[in-house]
């Protein structure tokens, strides 16, 4: 009677062959990556509106000592004044906090009849030219009034905004963060949104400490990840994890959402009052779980990147495409008979 085979691991040896050959996780695996100042974490305040919640919330976190690295909007670009945009900027630089605002428009709030289905269609993704071009616009807009972190929800809008940073037409300082609307859950593809141009990759917060350990041994690209998360995205509260989180997860932002909370995108003054009520309560929330990491690993707790910390380091891309030269023609007319359409 023959031995009987060896277990193994499904795709194991296909995986392998790409350089994705996961061994077995440990619930004492470590990340072996840190931000380029040697801290494993930073910490992030989403859904700052527009000025004033802003205020609320830098007063808020200067109370409660709670360090902010960056400050997120989710309405848009487009939902903001370029005075608005250019106070948020002035008072985030001289906090020292990286501001990151939304690229629009986006399909969920498009007309597109799919994402009001049960199956959600394509999302937030921009559908057709115009909306990418439309998050070009906003990209454009944002950049020249001094923003330089901008937020999307579409490979191809990230693909897009990459290039045009390699080409100079955006900052070269520019850092582009994918959002939680859409985050990769495997390790191949948070490896392909780093490729495609990421600074840090917003992970659905439903992710294990496992999924998190698989994800590092292929990317080093910073992940975002709610601690808690909007009910939109699951109302997951995960404060008591983390300690784990920053050990399997760096170089990771701590991302301080709020559960049963209402969703207020796109934002106006009618939610006023919602707004700056749960805008505090995050960073109350974010107090609540910095304590926690001090009392459950003060080796962690220590390792914070400095205040004002951004750039991610050095990661890996596709190779950008020299652009066409002179202008771009139009379609004209299409292949003739037997003729193959134009590799681009």
């Amino acid at each position: 009677m023959s031995a009987a085979a060896s277990p193994r691991r499904p795709g194991d040896a296909a995986l392998a062959s790409l350089g994705h050959a996961l061994p077995a996780v440990h619930e004492t695996d470590a990340s072996p990556h840190a931000f380029p100042d040697g801290g494993r974490w930073r910490t992030e305040i989403p859904s700052t509106e527009n000025p004033e919640i802003l205020t609320a919330v830098l007063k808020e976190a200067a109370e409660l000592e709670v360090p902010v690295h960056r400050i997120s909007q989710g309405s848009g670009v487009w939902m903001l004044t370029d005075t608005e945009i250019t106070e948020m900027a002035e008072a985030c630089a001289a906090a020292g906090v990286e501001l990151c605002l939304f690229t629009g428009p986006r399909g969920t709030w498009d007309i597109g009849a799919a994402t009001r289905t049960s199956s959600g269609g394509a999302g937030p993704r921009a559908r057709g030219n115009d909306a990418l071009a439309g998050c070009v616009e906003d990209a454009l807009r944002a950049a020249e009034l001094g923003v330089r972190c901008l937020l999307v929800a579409d490979e191809g809008v990230l693909w897009t905004l990459h290039r045009l940073r390699a080409a100079g037409t955006l900052p070269a300082d520019t850092t582009l963060k994918v959002s939680a609307l859409i985050g990769p859950v495997n390790p191949a593809s948070v490896a392909v949104h780093e490729q495609l141009g990421a600074d840090s990759v917003n992970i659905p917060s439903d992710l294990t400490l496992q999924h998190l350990t698989e994800i590092r041994r292929v990317t080093r690209v910073p992940l975002d990840f709610y601690l808690e998360a909007p009910d939109d995205l699951g109302g997951y509260v995960r404060m008591h994890e983390v300690a784990g989180l920053v050990r399997r997860g760096s170089p990771v932002y701590l991302k301080f959402g709020l559960s049963k909370a209402p969703g207020i995108y796109p934002y106006g003054r009618h939610m006023r009052e919602t707004a700056l009520a749960a805008a505090r309560e995050r960073v109350r929330r974010g107090r609540l779980a910095l304590d926690l990491l001090a009392r459950l690993d003060a080796g962690a707790a220590g390792a914070m990147s400095p205040p004002g910390a951004r750039l991610p380091g050095p990661l890996a891309r596709f190779p950008v495409p020299a652009p066409a030269p002179g202008p771009v023609a139009g379609p004209g007319p299409g292949p003739g008979p037997g003729q193959q359409p134009p590799v681009t």
